[in-house]
């Protein structure tokens, strides 16, 4: 990601401090599948998913300044209007501005592995944090999940699925690579490495 100037205010600002979930529709000014992803970092993933993708809305949290502002910056730059990036920790956010069984997808991707036990209790799947995340799918509802930690993802699936998230493949399996989805910054560069990356796409039952 090149350098570019921070712009002096918080992505999605306007968003961040609301204390009720908005009308999503007239924030993006059309109807549209609604999609969270929790973590978007440099903005691989969502800027590509959302040029792929243009009926969807898109809803990226990020509590680095430096990856928020730049990834907010790049989805202007390109027109992506349908991309709305909030700099904020999503843990306290999303509660506030995502009503139960409103959201078609979720994506976490590549979430910071938090090995000391310390700061263990800043993961996202966390059982009580995950129980709510699925509330907020809509049935049939997807969640979205990659990391290339393997104790990680296998823990991450175990909780995901004691949580009520259906896995397809049967459970405790990780889904293949599929090369219509959008690969994030650091899934295309272990794509020409050949690093392995453990995926699962689970859904919400109906």
């Amino acid at each position: 990601m090149s350098r570019i100037p921070l712009r002096p205010d918080k992505a999605g600002e306007s968003l961040a401090t609301l204390e009720a979930p908005p009308d999503w529709r007239a924030v993006f000014g059309r109807e549209g599948p609604l999609e969270l992803e929790i973590g978007c970092g440099a903005g691989g993933f969502a800027l590509e998913h959302c040029r792929r993708h243009p009926n969807v809305n898109y809803v990226a949290f990020e509590w680095r300044k430096k990856y928020a502002r730049e990834v907010a910056h790049r989805a202007e730059k390109h027109g992506l209007a349908h991309l709305k990036v909030i700099e904020a920790d999503a843990r306290t956010v999303v509660p506030k501005l995502f009503g139960s069984g409103t959201l078609d997808v979720i994506h976490l991707q590549f979430p910071d592995p938090w090995w000391k036990r310390a700061h263990f209790k800043r993961a996202i799947l966390l059982p009580e944090f995950t129980r709510f995340l699925l509330g907020l799918l809509k049935p049939g509802g997807r969640f979205d999940f990659r990391t290339d930690v393997e104790d990680r993802a296998r823990q991450g699936l175990s909780v995901l699925e004691q949580a009520g998230f259906h896995n397809p493949l049967g459970a405790g399996a990780f889904h293949p690579y599929d090369p219509e989805e959008a690969p994030s910054t650091r899934e295309r560069r272990y794509l020409v490495t050949g690093q392995p990356v453990y995926r699962a796409r689970l859904v919400k039952p109906g």
